[in-house]
């Protein structure tokens, strides 16, 4: 089966052919990131309109780069939530379109769920169930996979994404936007307990995490210096901060790991880029005899591929949409399409 899938949440346009939901056939992206870089973050605006101006010849692109016709394309698969409002409408809208001119299923995405799935294309032996750990610009979730559309959510922020604040921080020490990959390179260098930063504990709820306060002692400790002329090492400040960040997420992760004994666990994303959280995952894993599945950089990040392949299962399970599905800014990846 080949699933023309497609995605438009954030900056990143992105339309792929997926065979079966394993074999990725073709994908193309079109990021808007440097017209962003100007205002130091996505303007919603300027990407649903770079969406709107690209999408259709994607589409085209990939259906040669594939050497296929669009007499090939058996479904449409489409992100339909979350993310930005705008952009996300541009890509439902035309899925729908593409789906209705060709008579095929439309098959809703919901964006995590998609992330998800990039382990299944990286990782053909993987199959639930796993615990899953996503962290990105707009998600830190950690996720019960118990099949490939029955998912629940163990753990999750309370206030900020993990890849928001290595944007924001990075922003404010300089390094530019998108901060991720900068403030990972600077890192590499520096004294990771040079600074004393903040590690929350949520009595109630082990799982979940909290970066807000993270995010506010940097920014504090990072003006007062400014404010008195000092500078900070770089290399360190960095290397403090990915530490921190790390030490949030991996044992709580590996903690949901222990308590469901699956022994698989993966993380996806495109803070699972970040060097720091991959070397201690991978340590953390070896500890507690766990395999670990990540994806590599080029499927950490907004895709095509992940649409598909998850558009592929999300079919098998009888998921389908007409002419009436919307876009959604929030959408819990437990409910699936549709939900309450």
């Amino acid at each position: 089966m080949i699933i023309l899938a497609v995605e438009s949440s954030c900056d990143e346009t992105a339309v792929a052919l997926v065979r079966d939901g394993r074999t990725v056939l073709a994908d193309c992206i079109a990021s808007s990131v440097e017209m962003h870089k100007l205002y130091g973050g996505v303007v919603p605006e300027i990407a649903s309109r770079k969406h709107i101006e690209v999408i259709s010849q994607l589409a085209d692109q990939a259906l040669a780069q594939a050497g296929l016709g669009r007499q090939d394309i058996d479904a449409v698969a489409v992100t339909y939530a979350p993310g930005l409002i705008g952009a996300v409408l541009v890509g439902v809208n035309f899925a729908k379109s593409v789906a209705y001119a060709l008579g095929v299923p439309l098959i809703p995405v919901h964006h995590v769920r998609g992330h998800i799935a990039a382990n299944y294309i990286a990782h053909p032996e993987l199959e639930p169930p796993f615990v899953c750990l996503c962290v990105s610009g707009g998600t830190s979730l950690i996720v019960d996979v118990r099949g490939y559309t029955d998912m629940a959510i163990l753990g999750a922020t309370r206030d900020d994404a993990a890849g928001e604040c290595f944007d924001k921080i990075a922003r404010v020490m300089g390094l530019g936007y998108p901060g991720g990959a900068p403030l990972d390179r600077a890192s590499q260098t520096g004294d990771d307990k040079a600074f004393s930063l903040p590690r929350v504990h949520i009595q109630d709820a082990p799982l979940d995490m909290s970066f807000s306060g993270l995010k506010t002692a940097m920014l504090n400790l990072i003006h007062n210096a400014q404010q008195k002329g000092e500078d900070l090492p770089v290399a360190d400040l960095a290397a403090s901060f990915s530490a921190a960040v790390s030490d949030e997420l991996i044992p709580r992760t590996m903690a949901a790991a222990r308590d469901l004994g699956y022994g698989k666990v993966a993380v996806v994303g495109g803070v699972a880029a970040n060097s720091r959280i991959r070397r201690d995952l991978e340590a953390a894993c070896r500890r507690d005899g766990c395999t670990l599945y990540l994806p590599p950089l080029k499927l950490c990040g907004d895709n095509g591929s992940m649409i598909g392949s998850q558009g592929y299962y999300e079919y098998l399970a009888g998921v389908r949409a007409g002419a009436d599905l919307n876009a959604y800014a929030n959408r819990d990846i437990s409910l699936g399409y549709p939900g309450p």
